[in-house]
C-alpha cells in the first residue's frame, strides 16, 4: 500500500498496511526552508500567492514520509472577505482592527462566494493537487463557526473569551445571525476546496472547548452539523475531520457533529477516546506537541504508548494533539514519522 492510499483508507475505517501519520502545522516556522521564505514575504502574502502557498505545502512532504499534505493557509482569511480588517502583527499574532462589538457589526458582515473572496487558496489547492501527482492526498480546511467568532469578536487571541461569551449569552438573535453567516461562508469555502481537488477536509474548532457542554450543544453544534451535512452532500466521498481542543469531557456531543473522523487533543487517553466514540468514526491524534522537544528515545516512548493503546485498530490516524510548535527540531519530526510507520505495522 502506498502513501497515496493509507490516510484516506484510515479515514474510511478500511484496513491499512501501517498507521498513517500527518501533523497539524506540519508546514511552517519550525522548518528552515519556510523561515527563509518568510524572511522575504509576510504570512498573508504567502497565503495569497498560490505558487508560494503550494511551495510551503510541499516542503514537509519533500522532507518527511508523511501520509497527507494539508494546504498552507490560515483559519482567519475568511473574515477578510466578510469585511473585517485582518493583520498578522509580529509578536502579537492575528489582530482584527474592526472587531464585532454590536449587532450592527453582525448585520454588516458579508457572505461572498469563496471563489471570489478566497480564490487564492482555492487556486492553491488546484495547483498543489496537480503538483502532488497522487503521491499523497491533499487536505483542505476551515475554522468552525465558534472559533471564527472568537477571533472576530475578541479582535485576536483570547484566554477567557469574555466578549464572545457575553454576546452569545446576552444577544441570542445576534449570535444566531452570526453563526448563520459563518455557516454560509465555511460551507462554501469547504465545498470550493473539495471541488478544486482537496481529497479530505478538516474543520478546526480549536477553541470550542472553552464552552460548557450545554452551550456547545445549544449554540454551536447545530451549525457545525449543518456545515458537515451540506459539504458531504456536495462532495460525497470526501472524508471530513472535525478537530477541537479541550473537548474530552464531552466527546459524545462532539461526535454528534457527524464527521467521518474526530480529532482529539492530548488531554485524553486515545484508547478512552476510542471507547467513548465507538467504531462508527475514525479517530485522529493525539501526542502532546511538546513531546517533540524531548529526546528521540522519549518521543518514541510516547508515540509507542499511544500506538499500543490504539492496538492496530482500523480507522486510526496518528497526529499531534495540536500543531507543531516553532522550536521543534526537524530531525525529531523525521524520527517520529518513521517510528509511527515502523511501529504501526505490528
Amino acid at each position: 500500500m502506498s502513501r497515496a492510499d493509507r490516510f484516506l483508507k484510515a479515514c474510511r475505517r478500511e484496513p491499512v498496511d501501517t498507521i498513517p501519520v500527518w501533523l497539524m502545522r506540519q508546514a511552517g516556522r519550525y522548518m528552515p526552508v519556510y523561515r527563509e521564505l518568510r524572511a522575504k514575504y509576510g504570512i498573508l502574502e504567502i497565503i495569497k500567492a498560490p505558487d508560494l502557498a503550494m511551495e510551503v505545502t510541499l516542503q514537509p512532504i519533500n522532507a518527511f514520509d508523511l501520509d497527507a499534505a494539508i494546504i498552507f493557509a490560515d483559519i482567519l482569511p475568511p473574515l477578510e472577505g466578510m469585511g473585517l480588517d485582518l493583520e498578522f502583527v509580529k509578536g502579537d499574532g492575528p489582530v482584527l482592527h474592526n472587531p464585532i462589538r454590536r449587532l450592527a457589526d453582525i448585520e454588516a458582515l458579508q457572505t461572498p462566494p469563496a471563489e471570489e473572496a478566497l480564490s487564492y487558496t482555492i487556486q492553491a489547492v488546484r495547483q498543489t493537487r496537480q503538483a502532488l501527482n497522487g503521491v499523497v492526498p491533499l487536505i483542505g480546511f476551515s475554522a468552525a463557526p465558534f472559533t471564527l467568532a472568537s477571533y472576530a469578536i475578541e479582535g485576536g487571541s483570547s484566554r477567557n473569551y469574555e466578549r464572545t461569551k457575553a454576546l452569545m449569552y446576552d444577544e441570542p438573535d445576534g449570535w444566531r445571525k452570526l453563526m448563520e453567516k459563518f455557516t454560509i461562508v465555511i460551507t462554501d469555502y469547504l465545498r470550493g476546496q473539495a471541488a478544486a481537488g482537496a481529497q479530505a477536509l478538516q474543520i478546526f474548532d480549536s477553541w470550542v472547548g472553552a464552552l460548557s457542554p450545554y452551550d456547545y450543544q445549544e449554540k454551536v453544534l447545530p451549525y457545525v452539523q449543518r456545515i458537515i451535512a451540506n459539504v458531504r452532500e456536495s462532495a460525497p466521498g470526501v472524508p471530513i475531520i472535525y478537530f477541537g481542543t479541550g473537548t474530552s469531557g464531552w466527546l459524545p456531543l462532539f461526535a454528534e457533529a457527524g464527521s467521518d473522523v474526530v480529532g482529539v487533543d492530548w488531554r485524553i487517553d486515545i484508547a478512552a477516546a476510542r471507547e467513548t466514540l465507538g467504531d462508527d468514526v475514525a479517530i485522529q491524534g493525539n501526542m502532546d506537541p511538546l513531546v517533540l522537544l524531548s529526546s528521540v528515545p522519549q518521543i518514541k516512548k510516547q508515540a509507542s504508548r499511544i500506538l499500543d493503546s490504539v492496538n492496530g485498530g482500523r480507522g486510526y490516524i496518528f497526529n499531534l494533539g495540536h500543531g507543531v510548535i516553532k522550536s521543534t527540531p526537524e530531525a525529531h519530526v523525521a524520527a517520529l514519522v518513521d517510528f509511527v510507520h515502523s511501529h504501526g505495522k505490528r
